[in-house]
């Protein structure tokens, strides 16, 4: 085993970095939890901020059309979107525990039929959550406080986006598969090339560059779930390649209601715990939205960017349940405890550094994010302080 010496060294460091990024076959049962730590812990903060990118992108051109109802569209349709990330999250947790266990026994085959199961459920959510999206997207956008200038420039968005979710159920639950396998790094991956295409496709079709129609706020969910659907079969390439860290073969996929029990068991707790959360911004939302389009789109911006802060340490401490399965399945609960509170540590110097960042460079980040308006924003902590100025005097000033 590797030296605390040998592991605090500077070559050390950037060895155990650059591995982190290319992928590893080191067994996380074995060899240092620290460098274990950062072999995980890496490449899922980068598929965290690549998450979150989704998160601010469709924002940040959405906001150049200086249209305030398509801002306010954005951010009434997220919060929707909210609801599927909550179950989809919880989805990825029990996926993540049930396929890190199995890895950790050395059970393949049950590691590959627990990530079937999974997949399942994922789609079968998207699905339900889907064909709602498009059937009611105007009378969902009314029950969240939009007004008839809202709904009318922003229901083919909702229905886009809402409509496409099994996009985001799956990339959620076959990315916790891959981290529960010890293969962050193709998680990681599979969210850069769908940001990629998200980034590309997004300001085309917004703003109708080159051969692409101009569809303003549409484009923008036309993009992203694009974007989306291709990270998710890239995921089904690499899930099905004999030379990746967990394989599916055609004989693991069929319905198994003892492993999907257990999923639904792990990931019900952690789905209520994130379903706390999403009802309470979707009902700030709701308030906000009685104070007008302004006020929506003002949160939507400071939501989003504290998203994009805040994500990243999800990815620490998604490093967490990877290193607690694997050791627990392996027989090695002192190593699995010492993980946890190793990945507490980490994960509470990240959160008060992105804290700092926030009270001293706030406005100047919103500015960047949103150049055509006066708005300036603060944030500290889990709080946003929004200045929303209307007119070149600065005359009309409403305050949160």
């Amino acid at each position: 085993m590797t030296s605390t010496a040998e592991e605090a060294s500077p070559g050390s460091i950037w060895a155990t970095l650059r591995e982190a990024v290319r992928g590893t076959s080191a067994d996380f049962t074995t060899i240092a939890i620290g460098r274990a730590v950062l072999l995980l812990a890496v490449p899922m903060v980068l598929e965290m901020l690549m998450e979150s990118v989704f998160a601010v992108a469709d924002v940040f051109f959405v906001g150049h059309l200086g249209v305030t109802d398509a801002i306010s569209t954005v951010g009434f349709t997220e919060s929707l979107m909210t609801i599927v990330y909550a179950i989809a999250i919880g989805l990825s947790v029990g996926a993540a525990a049930t396929v890190a266990r199995r890895i950790g026994e050395g059970d393949e085959d049950g590691a590959a039929r627990a990530a079937v199961q999974s997949i399942i459920l994922g789609l079968g959510v998207g699905a339900v959550v889907g064909l709602t999206g498009i059937l009611l997207a105007p009378q969902l956008l009314r029950m969240m406080g939009a007004d008839a200038g809202v709904v009318s420039t922003g229901t083919r968005f909702a229905r886009v986006m809402i409509g496409a979710s099994g996009g985001v159920t799956l990339l959620f639950v076959v990315n916790a598969v891959f981290r529960g396998a010890g293969d962050a790094a193709v998680a990681m991956r599979v969210l850069w090339i769908a940001n990629a295409i998200n980034m590309t496709l997004g300001p085309c079709l917004i703003f109708g560059l080159g051969p692409f129609p101009r569809l303003g706020v549409t484009g923008a969910a036309i993009g992203t779930s694009i974007g989306r659907w291709t990270g998710v079969l890239i995921q089904m390439y690499v899930l099905t390649r004999p030379d990746g860290r967990l394989r599916i073969c055609w004989p693991n996929v069929r319905f198994d209601r003892h492993i999907m029990r257990g999923i639904l068991s792990i990931s019900g707790t952690a789905t209520f715990q994130n379903f706390v959360g999403t009802a309470s911004y979707m009902g700030l939302v709701r308030i906000i939205s009685t104070f007008g389009s302004a006020a929506v789109a003002g949160n939507t911006i400071g939501i989003r960017i504290f998203l994009f802060g805040l994500l990243p340490s999800w990815g620490i401490s998604n490093a967490a349940v990877t290193l607690v399965g694997q050791n627990l399945g392996a027989g090695y609960p002192d190593r699995a405890e010492e993980s946890a509170w190793k990945i507490c540590v980490y994960n509470t110097v990240c959160l008060v550094s992105v804290g700092l960042v926030f009270l001293l460079f706030a406005p100047v980040i919103v500015s960047a994010c949103y150049a055509r308006g006066a708005l300036r924003a603060n944030c500290l902590g889990g709080f946003s302080v929004l200045w929303l100025r209307h007119g070149a005097d600065g005359g009309i000033q409403r305050r949160w």
